[in-house]
């Protein structure tokens, strides 16, 4: 596979199989006994953030359908990383936050994560290092959809 567009440039393919392919290797790198998922890793981080949270919005928030939301939060429940409660301004809805256990799994995760990075990142060179702080806001606005940069 060739990484450039043919003018230089990387091609939307390269970039996006050299990320799925750093993810995979993080997800592998956090020895998660609960198995989670890239959705429930997901979703988890964004009730840190946002929680407590109902769970329509939450599933705004993360892109996804409720009724898949629905299905990829229930283990979160049933292993005890997110609790859940009746939303005081309205019955029916719930709200859901992370628990202790949901922070300290969390928490474990990115600390599993960031030492695989650290071990990658130190064999850079500084100007290797250099090009990859001047490429962390370019690869922030792929995150986004946006209007076209001029």
């Amino acid at each position: 596979m060739t990484h450039t567009d043919g003018r230089g440039g990387a091609t939307p393919a390269a970039v996006a199989l050299i990320v799925a392919r750093l993810y995979r290797q993080l997800a592998q790198a956090s020895a998660d006994d609960l198995n989670l998922t890239y959705a429930q890793v997901s979703a988890l981080a964004r009730i840190e953030q946002a929680g407590p949270i109902r769970l329509g919005e939450l599933a705004a928030r993360e892109q996804v359908a409720a009724p898949s939301l629905t299905r990829t939060v229930r283990p979160l429940a049933e292993a005890g990383l997110i609790g859940k409660e009746a939303d005081p301004s309205d019955g029916r809805s719930w709200l859901v936050s992370i628990t202790p256990e949901g922070a300290a799994v969390l928490e474990r995760i990115r600390r599993e994560r960031a030492a695989l990075l650290a071990r990658r990142m130190s064999r850079l060179t500084d100007a290797q290092r250099a090009t990859l702080d001047e490429a962390l806001p370019v690869l922030e606005l792929l995150l986004t959809e946006g209007p076209p940069q001029p």
